[in-house]
């Protein structure tokens, strides 16, 4: 039995300061962008040194989305039992065995089991982090910390790049390339040694003293505030922690519709194949290859800038707003880039309207989507089953990802890179009618009002357990 006596057992302290939680919280994003952007680059070596025929390298690649999915079925409801810091513990280790072996992988199998292994920390990672930063986070700074998640993912992306051109003239470059991924796993396993328990997850547990604290320091000793918002999450960890059952369940119904709604969206709309195959699109509008490598760091850069930039923003611009101006500049940028990459044969003036439209595009994404829909997916399930939910949003987004990854290379072939791409702007202009129509507002927003909201429209509000 616990209470808040100083005179029970000792508490457990946690003096570390809110921005090496937020850092090392989000690192595990770095590690995902740069496992799955690494590839890119890494399997122009593979095929040739272990002899894969077409089959083989669309595995490789492909190996870590189906480990990710996985991963996010996984490591999410483990979460809800074992707390969210254990599992960021986990995940670390996972990422240095997955690296290691991918380095020193001697043929195929060996090679994609590494890559799958790699594939359950990257899901695990994508079901979790956006989670924990959530729950640790202020209401009036949630937006922005959880967006540092894909702050590090595109950071990820870009030392992927840059480790690609860095080791590309090296016969056994690849192992490098690949194997490189153990050093910030190992940053962030020490990182996660000394990392707080959520808030949520403690009081869930009982330890309401150790809960004090850890808001405290996140909230930089406002006691009025700690005060009210372990109130809060007092009032809601009493209700029992749920299964599917829960997650299919009226009151969930709106929270399940977006985060499913966003996870596919984010993915129908083109985003990864822009970014893994930009090389390719700069190559067939006339780049050479080496000015297509150097563009794609050139891009990766310009990601990390206007991700940090809508870092900034985000608890300053409603995330619905967010969502559908991204989704219309994206889908106009598409358009252009489609309309270009027809007339680019023979023309440079239409060759550099593509490059500036696949820019565009990308600015959009990365301030709109790649953000929010991660922020919004650890925002809007109820705290007896955020990490189910999370978990099974992110198992969308990662069976997304796979499948447009997976069709891209036939579609292109088939319709050729500009109608393609005029599709992928279809979607884009229907995730405004989704947006508009299916999702509600979260921002300046405590967790606890948000699934108050969710009660409201299942009109479960008289519903809540009595607690004492």
């Amino acid at each position: 039995m616990q209470n808040s006596n100083n005179q029970t057992a000792p508490k457990k302290k946690h003096h570390v300061s809110a921005a090496f939680v937020y850092f090392f919280g989000a690192l595990g994003g770095l590690l995902f962008g740069y496992d799955t952007g690494v590839i890119s680059g890494a399997i122009l070596f593979i095929e040739k040194q272990l002899h894969l025929n077409a089959w083989q390298q669309g595995w490789v690649v492909s190996a870590v989305l189906l480990g990710a999915i996985l991963g996010s079925a996984i490591i999410g409801p483990m979460s809800d039992k074992y707390g969210r810091r254990k599992l960021v513990l986990l995940s670390s280790v996972i990422f240095f065995i997955g690296a290691i072996g991918s380095a020193f992988a001697p043929e195929f199998w060996t090679l994609i089991i590494s890559r799958v292994i790699l594939g359950v920390a990257v899901g695990a990672a994508s079901a979790l982090i956006p989670t924990y930063l959530a729950e640790l986070s202020p209401a009036d700074k949630r937006g922005s910390m959880s967006s540092l998640f894909q702050l590090m993912v595109m950071t990820g992306i870009l030392l992927a790049y840059i480790t690609n051109y860095t080791f590309s003239g090296m016969y056994t470059g690849w192992r490098w390339m690949l194997g490189f991924a153990a050093l910030p796993s190992a940053l962030l396993f020490f990182g996660a040694l000394i990392l707080p328990e959520s808030p949520r997850f403690l009081v869930k547990k009982g330890d309401v003293d150790d809960a004090r604290n850890v808001l405290t320091t996140m909230n930089n000793g406002n006691t009025a505030i700690v005060n009210q918002e372990l109130k809060e999450i007092e009032a809601q960890a009493n209700i029992k922690s749920g299964g599917f059952k829960e997650l299919f369940s009226k009151l969930v119904h709106p929270a399940l519709v977006i985060g499913v709604g966003l996870a596919i969206f984010q993915q129908v709309m083109g985003c990864n194949t822009v970014l893994y195959y930009a090389p390719t699109i700069f190559t067939d509008v006339g780049f050479g290859v080496s000015a297509a490598l150097i563009a794609h760091i050139g891009i990766g850069v310009f990601n990390v800038i206007v991700t940090a930039v809508a870092v900034m923003i985000m608890d300053k611009i409603d995330r619905k707003k967010m969502l559908i101006g991204g989704a219309i500049g994206m889908g106009i940028s598409l358009v252009i880039m489609s309309i270009s990459m027809h007339f680019s044969g023979g023309s440079t003036l239409a060759a550099w309207i593509c490059v500036l439209a696949l820019t565009v595009y990308i600015a959009f994404f990365s301030a709109t989507w790649g953000p929010v829909m991660w922020v919004m997916i650890g925002e809007v399930f109820p705290l007896n089953i955020r990490g189910l939910g999370n978990s099974f949003a992110s198992v969308i987004n990662w069976s997304a990802n796979m499948v447009v990854s997976l069709t891209f290379p036939p579609l292109l072939n088939f319709f050729g890179t500009g109608s393609l791409f005029i599709g992928y702007a279809v979607l884009c202009f229907a995730s405004i009618w989704f947006v508009h129509s299916k999702v509600f507002e979260t921002r300046n927003r405590s967790l606890e009002e948000i699934e108050a909201t969710l009660r409201e429209r299942s009109g479960e509000v008289n519903a809540k357990v009595e607690t004492e």
